[in-house]
């Protein structure tokens, strides 16, 4: 027999597949939320089922929002002519963090990654090529990781959305190889954006 309730299992596993949580960490949540105030556990699905219905993805910039457009893309205060191009909304909330960078973004949806049937066409690239067609963007900035997918995929960016006027830079300074953004502190992401280098491009 299980040393655990059926119910318990269940619960575990579930909280088991969220990012960072491992088995141990699993159990030790389960067994504190059914050990719990009983609401305490309803404030914890109440919060998750309102989540859940009104985050959504900007038709902008891909980041989360629950209005449409996000603040960000809605802000009269932010650089219109700067465009922070990341991986996945999860990477807009970190560079934010740094308070360091006050222009716009756009989330790609990935790296292109032959290897695991990822292409180009998989990507968030001809709505960026719409945006760059439709404003005045003065710089393009890739922050998509330091690994290689992440630097094959800013050199395809560079090529394909080279053109006159438009400078495309990539961060790199102190971040780590192969490194994804979620995991540097605010101070290397900062020290990231100050360094960035220009990409070359036909244009």
């Amino acid at each position: 027999m299980p040393a655990l309730p059926l119910t318990l299992i269940e619960l575990k596993a579930a909280l088991n597949r969220l990012p960072g949580i491992g088995p141990r960490s699993a159990e030790r949540m389960a067994l504190h939320l059914v050990q719990g105030p009983k609401e305490v556990i309803k404030q914890l699905t109440d919060c998750m089922q309102k989540a859940s219905e009104r985050v959504q993805i900007c038709h902008i910039c891909g980041g989360l929002t629950e209005e449409q457009p996000c603040q960000i893309c809605d802000s009269a205060g932010r650089e219109s002519g700067l465009i922070c191009v990341v991986v996945k909304p999860t990477d807009i909330l970190s560079l934010e963090k740094t308070g360091s960078y006050a222009g716009h973004y756009h989330v790609l949806g990935g790296h292109i990654s032959p290897l695991n049937g990822v292409g180009p066409e998989d990507l968030n690239i001809v709505a960026l090529e719409k945006r760059l067609d439709q404003s005045e963007v003065r710089e393009l900035i890739l922050a998509l990781g330091s690994d290689v997918e992440g630097d094959a995929t800013s050199y395809y960016l560079a090529q394909r959305l080279g053109r006159q006027g438009l400078k495309i830079t990539k961060i790199a300074q102190g971040l780590p190889a192969g490194s994804d953004l979620d995991f540097a502190d605010e101070l290397t992401l900062n020290r990231a954006l100050q360094g960035r280098i220009a990409l070359d491009h036909e244009g």
